[in-house]
């Protein structure tokens, strides 16, 4: 009984991620700082997120200024309708990776 290798999604290769759901930075594209080819049941879409050279305030860090706090919430704040909208939104990944 042989066994059936699945067929690489060639949006994957494309998109130079290793896998779905998987964010890769994008320090060569003009605009946009990351890429990820995104999928939720059988749909598939690849999004390109977050702003080249932007300074995000990152994952939260003992002794965080208050500025940067504030910039956080900020963001969360402004985002939170489409961040809620899953893993198919821009706004979603680029709360999970830069914010």
């Amino acid at each position: 009984m042989a066994v059936k290798r699945r067929k690489r999604d060639p949006r994957l290769k494309r998109a130079g991620v290793s896998g779905f759901n998987k964010p890769k930075r994008t320090p060569g594209h003009a605009k946009k700082s990351h890429i990820v080819v995104a999928k939720v049941g059988t749909k598939v879409k690849t999004i390109r997120f977050g702003q080249q050279g932007a300074k995000t305030a990152g994952k939260p860090k003992k002794g965080e200024s208050e500025a940067m706090k504030r910039k956080r919430a900020s963001f969360k704040a402004r985002h939170r309708r489409n961040i809620a909208k899953g893993k198919m939104s821009a706004a979603y990944w680029a709360d999970k990776v830069k914010w």
